[in-house]
């Protein structure tokens, strides 16, 4: 196995994990347990997001989210990726449908996996990012795209377990 071999197999974890969740009313999925801001409808979104926005930074290819806009219909809050939102602005993520979640997601690992299918060895040592203290080589930036979305996944496998106890 190889780097790419690697971040290929990894990048389906998160999916893997998305499927696997128990079945989510409306209400569940956007749930704040416990007063945090962030839903199991909220987490999904923004792992898609995140892999989404960072991938179009990295392709210059079109989004997954200009084809799954309108079924998720959150106007403006949804076009962002969740970075820094205020617990105001998570709350206005209210999906009803867990599976248009887990096929957003599915989309852009997709893409995601397609573009690591185009990259050698040697284009994970490309420096793209200089405005971080040490600089972001492509594959750190892959590495931190899935490991993003591993965390918020199983974030919201620990919310849904706490609902459907």
């Amino acid at each position: 196995m190889n780097s790419i071999d690697i971040l290929t197999d990894l990048s389906q974890r998160p999916l893997h994990a998305a499927q696997a969740l128990p079945d989510l009313s409306p209400e569940q999925l956007n749930d704040h347990l416990g007063g945090h801001p962030n839903s199991v409808a909220w987490l999904l979104w923004h792992s898609g997001r995140e892999i989404d926005v960072q991938l179009f930074d990295l392709t210059g290819q079109q989004e997954q989210w200009e084809d799954f806009r309108d079924r998720f219909a959150l106007g403006e809050a949804g076009d962002g990726f969740g970075l820094g939102h205020t617990p105001e602005q998570a709350s206005e993520i209210r999906v009803a449908d867990q599976q248009l979640l887990v096929d957003y997601l599915a989309a852009t690992l997709n893409a995601f996996t397609t573009y690591l299918g185009t990259l050698t060895e040697d284009d994970l040592d490309e420096i793209i990012d200089e405005n971080w203290t040490p600089v972001v080589t492509r594959g750190v930036r892959m590495v931190s795209i899935i490991d993003d979305a591993i965390q918020h996944v199983a974030q919201a496998a620990f919310i849904a377990g706490a609902l459907t106890r």
